[in-house]
């Protein structure tokens, strides 16, 4: 199965759409697949370091999808490679992706359209402007979550289901064996310093954490990630003097890995989390998640057992408190999610590709491409 994903957002640039998209490439690629990646994003200082399969447009191709010069545009790299399918990845704006899967379409092509992030308030009426003439084509539509899903059904006024395709990880490689105990209980958070994640509203909250349990009981955070709100956050723990919340920046996946297995709990404080991969490494690797009731990590994370849900911040400065100073509490969870490993890996993401995929070639009429997913989704599931 020939498979091209198209995203606005790649490596170098570290989010959710870009890890994932390298993720699903590579497992697809390791289950037989011949899975390439196409991105406006231009490549970092060590261009030498991309995977042979990833091919960047230069910035008159991104521009002008079809008329760059040397068949370099994506009509070009269509006519050279002649997928099978084209997986289109989208966040809350993607212009080079939606012009592609238009393209992809308006040429025959199974096409699906995948959704990375929650299109609320005013964002729905910006992208119901922006997919009007993709909502009409014959694509099939995904979202990582049902949370996610909901909102994107309302822009496309139910004109085509929208399906669930969730994000996945490698739940054995995140689990390590755990660090004794650790002296000081440890809360940790991993994500991209941008408004949207709220590490300030993170901050804020850890410094309630701190005021509510007992002044003899230690505590430590640790933050992970970089971005533009950085400054900010690193200015707020300053002023407020909160010495024992340490901002590491960016940091790669194994020592990340490393950090999980010596802290306590981790939190997720985004309330417009469509997925939330980092809550569920942390969750892999054993660790109790605290995150909001409003996005995607609820739909991986039950109240009580992987975790606390919380309804707003004060709620969460609850739970924080509950699982540190609850050793009972925290041991129950910690112990449930080390012995309770989560389904949403990659074999089971490879397998709703291509059930996903077969749903859109039976929207674009291209039969024997949908019985050949359908004949390899069968293959996989057996």
């Amino acid at each position: 199965m020939r498979i091209l994903h198209v995203t606005d957002c790649y490596l170098p640039r570290i989010g959710g759409i870009e890890m994932h998209v390298r993720d699903l490439c590579r497992a697809q690629r390791d289950a037989g697949h011949d899975a390439l990646v196409v991105t406006a994003t231009a490549a970092g200082p060590n261009a030498e370091s991309d995977d042979p399969w990833v091919h960047r447009l230069r910035p008159d191709a991104r521009l002008l999808l079809s008329s760059a010069t040397g068949g370099d545009g994506l009509a070009g790299l269509l006519d050279q490679y002649r997928p099978d399918v084209v997986h289109a990845h989208v966040s809350v704006f993607s212009p080079f992706t939606v012009g592609a899967a238009r393209q992809a379409a308006a040429a025959g092509l199974p096409t699906l359209v995948t959704v990375h992030s929650m299109w609320q308030g005013p964002v729905r009426r910006v992208m119901r402007a922006l997919l009007l003439g993709l909502s009409r084509e014959p694509v099939a539509w995904s979202a990582v979550s049902r949370s996610a899903a909901e909102p994107v059904r309302a822009v496309l006024a139910d004109r085509v289901p929208v399906l669930v395709l969730p994000n996945a990880v490698d739940p054995g490689w995140w689990r390590s064996e755990p660090a004794p105990v650790p002296a000081v209980p440890t809360i940790v958070s991993v994500m991209r310093l941008a408004r949207r994640k709220r590490p300030l509203a993170l901050a804020r909250m850890l410094r309630k954490v701190r005021a509510t349990l007992p002044a003899d009981l230690p505590l430590r955070a640790v933050i992970v990630g970089d971005g533009p709100q950085r400054p900010a956050l690193e200015a707020y723990l300053a002023r407020h003097a909160t010495s024992w919340v340490e901002v590491r920046g960016r940091l790669d996946r194994e020592q990340i890995r490393s950090l999980y297995a010596e802290s306590t709990v981790y939190a997720a404080p985004a309330t417009l989390e469509s997925f939330g991969i980092a809550a569920l490494e942390a969750r892999s690797a054993g660790l109790p998640v605290v995150a909001s009731t409003r996005g995607g990590v609820g739909e991986f994370v039950t109240d009580g057992v992987d975790g606390l849900l919380a309804h707003d911040d004060d709620d969460m400065v609850a739970a924080l408190v509950r699982l540190v100073g609850d050793a009972t509490l925290l041991a129950s969870i910690t112990a449930h999610n080390r012995a309770e490993v989560p389904r949403l890996d990659w074999p089971a993401a490879c397998t709703a590709s291509l059930a996903a995929y077969a749903v859109a070639a039976r929207r674009a009429g291209t039969e024997a491409v949908g019985s050949t997913l359908a004949q390899a989704v069968a293959g996989q599931r057996s």
